[in-house]
């Protein structure tokens, strides 16, 4: 499995589409194999869902992002998990013992509509930004 997830130097970067970049990890066997970070190329409406699918990205992680951007990662078969903050590291041990829990989108434009998304209980409590 492949993951991307919206980074700030060392963490989960609250804001999907205007992270400074995205780190890419391959995750086999409940290991990552293969870690990279890449430089966000830009926040044009509808570029950045087709980017990380061309990266292979299957899921992309993040603290929040807008409707948009979630019916457009729909629409490409990668699977949103948002409200995710922490050390990138952590995220990634998480993922691979199956122990990573979404919530709400931290971003609250739209507020939670939900459109298809599953949403599950959010445990780290309701952040200001």
């Amino acid at each position: 499995m492949k993951v991307a997830i919206s980074t700030d130097g060392d963490f989960v970067s609250a804001h999907f589409g205007r992270c400074p970049s995205f780190t890419i990890a391959d995750i086999r066997d409940n290991q990552v194999v293969k870690k990279e970070v890449i430089d966000n190329p830009g926040h044009h409406p509808g570029y950045l869902p087709k980017f990380l699918h061309e990266k292979g990205a299957e899921y992309i992680i993040a603290g929040g992002m807008g409707m948009r951007a979630q019916m457009l990662f729909d629409e490409s078969n990668i699977k949103a998990v948002m409200g995710i903050s922490g050390k990138i590291d952590t995220v990634l041990d998480q993922i691979c013992n199956g122990t990573l829990k979404g919530g709400e989108s931290l971003c609250k434009p739209g507020a939670g509509k939900g459109y298809g998304l599953d949403k599950s209980e959010c445990d780290h409590g309701e952040h200001d930004h």
